[in-house]
C-alpha cells in the first residue's frame, strides 16, 4: 500500500494483547479506497500470534502476494471471504 493509500485508509481495528513479554496476539485492520492489488477486496489487514518472540501463525495482505496465512515457516495462500471471518 502506498504512502498515500494509507492518508485516505481507515481503521476498523487495532489491538494487541501481550500474554507474557514473548506472547502476543496483534490485530490491524484498515478499510482502503482501492483494493491492494492483487486483491479484490477493500481491506488491508495484518494478525498474528507470537509465541516465544516467534511468529506462529499469522494473515497478511500485501501488494503483489495478495491474500496469505502463515504457519510456522510455512506460508499459504487464503481465499479471503470477509473481514469478519478472518476476524473469527
Amino acid at each position: 500500500m502506498a504512502y498515500y493509500d494509507i492518508m485516505k485508509a481507515t481503521l476498523v481495528v487495532r489491538e494487541r494483547v501481550a500474554y507474557s513479554d514473548t506472547d502476543v496476539v496483534e490485530m490491524v485492520v484498515w478499510r482502503v479506497p482501492t483494493p491492494v492489488p492483487p486483491t479484490t477486496h477493500g481491506f488491508k489487514y495484518r494478525l498474528v500470534y507470537v509465541e516465544n518472540g516467534t511468529r506462529v501463525l499469522g494473515y497478511d495482505n500485501e501488494r503483489g502476494k495478495g491474500d496469505y496465512r502463515h504457519f510456522r515457516d510455512q506460508e499459504f495462500g487464503l481465499q479471503f471471504e470477509t473481514i469478519d471471518k478472518l476476524l473469527a
